[in-house]
């Protein structure tokens, strides 16, 4: 069989190695160390906040940023619908409520006219999250504006656009709080982990006492309030201080890749994840399609499967997965909204025209849908985006989608 093809694979250098080695060798492998404090420091640098804190996961630095911005049982939390459910669980881990907002098609992120719908309805809410999907902004400047006058706090997920710009500033920093995310499959990984960003460094150290149980400035173990087991290990920081310096190599790669497919996939009736290229770099982490109303064949989803009807001239995303799974290649479906999911099913979603909801999860497209998220997800694919894909393995992704559409 043919080397795997895989959607987003860690690309490693090397000098990972060398700094897991340094870990070892001086014995630092537990959460202290030079290289939790080297990564801290790069990190701050590159995306222009005054303070980092390495954390286990990404996950994590959303949640303690939700702390941080005080949110209590019952509270209502605005938050990107199409998204992965770890932007929204850190909500619930608070004992929040996720009020669910859809996406625009400009970006596919949180649509600002369905934020503004969801505040008239919950003028009490304090804090909205928003999501870089795939690595592009959202509407930053917008959707911050929008809770200034509300005098909410903004917590930023660029969990998947570490490196990406808005207006030429870095995402991470739009947020009172931000969190990126150094997970196996992102544009920069440490196999693990995540990272705190802000400018405020009492919530700084409020987040980095948080993450070590919280413990006292005592001579003994003393414990005065909750605390997690959140802090990066010195050993993960090495594997990340590694990768840090071919960050913006990694982003030239991916937006390569971005760029060949909208060219061999021009002929076809379908597009790529879009932007707005004149005030907004993303990074490209992943390369998505979406297929046209009118090249999309005959589908229904379940919960947990698929049907659909083979036309010609016409395809779905499950027809071309299974096509490209066949050929030992890795793609994944658009992000299924949560409030699709049947953990989310029931709670508040807002689209720009107002409270809404789908009709049923086995969604089918049958035309105009003030519902985005949904439709996107019915027609999306997220492709094969690996920066070690050679230019012949892509074009053989390309041949078979549009094997798919003859």
């Amino acid at each position: 069989m043919e080397r795997r093809i895989y959607l987003s694979s860690p690309t490693m250098h090397g000098e990972e190695l060398d700094y897991m080695r340094e870990a070892f060798e001086t014995n630092w492998m537990s959460t202290v160390g030079a290289n939790i404090d080297a990564v801290e420091q790069q990190v701050c640098k590159k995306v222009g906040c005054q303070y980092a804190v390495a954390l286990s996961t990404g996950t994590a630095a959303l949640h303690l940023a939700v702390k941080l911005a005080g949110v209590k049982s019952g509270d209502p939390v605005l938050c990107s619908d199409l998204t992965f459910d770890a932007t929204v669980n850190p909500i619930v881990y608070e004992g929040g409520i996720p009020v669910l907002i859809d996406s625009e098609r400009e970006t596919w992120n949180m649509d600002p006219a369905a934020l503004e719908q969801a505040f008239a309805c919950y003028p009490q809410a304090k804090t909205v999250v928003v999501v870089n999907l795939y690595g592009t902004p959202a509407k930053l400047d917008e959707i911050r504006a929008i809770c200034d006058r509300h005098g909410a706090t903004l917590i930023e997920d660029a969990a998947e656009s570490f490196g990406a710009t808005y207006k030429g500033t870095q995402t991470g920093t739009f947020g009172t709080y931000n969190a990126i995310s150094f997970n196996g499959n992102k544009i920069i990984t440490g196999s693990a982990g995540g990272m705190f960003l802000g400018d405020d460094r009492a919530a700084a150290e409020k987040v980095r006492k948080w993450s070590t149980q919280s413990r006292e400035a005592a001579p003994w173990y003393q414990h005065e309030e909750l605390g997690y087991n959140y802090r990066m290990s010195n050993v993960i920081a090495g594997v990340v201080r590694g990768q840090l310096p071919h960050l913006e190599e990694h982003i030239a790669q991916k937006k390569e890749i971005y760029l060949r497919y909208r060219e061999g996939l021009s002929d076809l009736p379908v597009s790529m994840n879009p932007y707005l290229e004149d005030i907004m770099e993303p990074n490209f982490w992943l390369s998505c399609m979406l297929i046209d109303r009118e090249g999309l064949c005959r589908q229904v989803r379940g919960e947990r499967e698929t049907l659909y009807i083979s036309e010609a001239g016409k395809s779905c995303p499950t027809q071309i997965m299974e096509a490209l799974a066949a050929q030992n290649i890795e793609s994944r479906p658009i992000w299924k909204p949560m409030h699709l999911q049947p953990i989310y099913r029931m709670n508040p979603f807002f689209t720009a025209q107002g409270s809404g909801r789908a009709q049923t999860n086995a969604y089918r497209d049958t035309g105009e849908t003030e519902d985005v998220g949904a439709d996107l997800f019915a027609r999306g694919l997220c492709l094969p985006s690996d920066n070690k894909m050679t230019r012949a393995e892509q074009e053989k992704v390309i041949e078979i989608i549009h094997n798919c559409f003859a």
